[in-house]
Formats: structure tokens, C-alpha cells, sequence
């Protein structure tokens, strides 16, 4: 199966904007973000507490939709799926 993982700011320049990912059947928005932000300790700090969870102000999507971070570990990937995958959005 097949996704597009797109970070965002600060996010996508620790991790890389966007990419196409092949996974396997039955992973979790979280534990795909897990292991992708694993591949750089920065990138996993930014977005990930010690314990693990998304920092409260991470902000997540699947196909547009916002997505809880406590509903994320709960949330199956589909095939042609797109996540997001935002910090804090500021505005002026």
C-alpha cells in the first residue's frame, strides 16, 4: 500500500516535505509518523514528548480531515491515504 506523508514548516525541514511511502496493512497514524520521524532525533523531539506522544500542539490530517492526537494510535491507514502533519499555526 501506498501513502503521502507531507510535513509541514519547521517539520518538513527536519524531515523533508513530502513522500511516498509504501506501508504495511494495518499501521496507525501514529506509528507511521513514529517511524518516519524516527529516521531524525530532531524531527522525532520536535513532534514527539518523551513519553512518545504528539506534543499537544501538533496538529495531524488524513485526507484533509483533522485528526486527534489521542485518536491518531487508533487510526488505520488506508491505501492512498494522505497525512499531514503540522506544528503550530500562528497567523497575523
Amino acid at each position: 500500500m501506498k501513502v503521502t506523508l507531507r510535513f509541514f514548516a519547521r517539520f518538513g525541514e527536519l524531515l523533508g516535505n513530502s513522500r511516498e511511502i509504501d506501508i504495511s496493512e494495518g499501521i496507525s497514524l501514529a506509528d507511521l509518523v513514529r517511524e518516519v520521524a524516527g529516521t531524525s532525533s530532531e524531527g522525532y523531539q520536535a513532534i514527539f514528548n518523551e513519553a512518545g506522544s504528539f506534543h499537544h500542539y501538533v496538529i495531524l490530517m488524513r485526507n484533509r480531515k483533522r485528526i486527534q492526537s489521542q485518536d491518531a494510535e487508533i487510526t488505520i491507514i488506508a491505501d492512498g491515504d494522505e497525512i499531514a502533519v503540522f506544528p503550530p499555526v500562528a497567523g497575523g
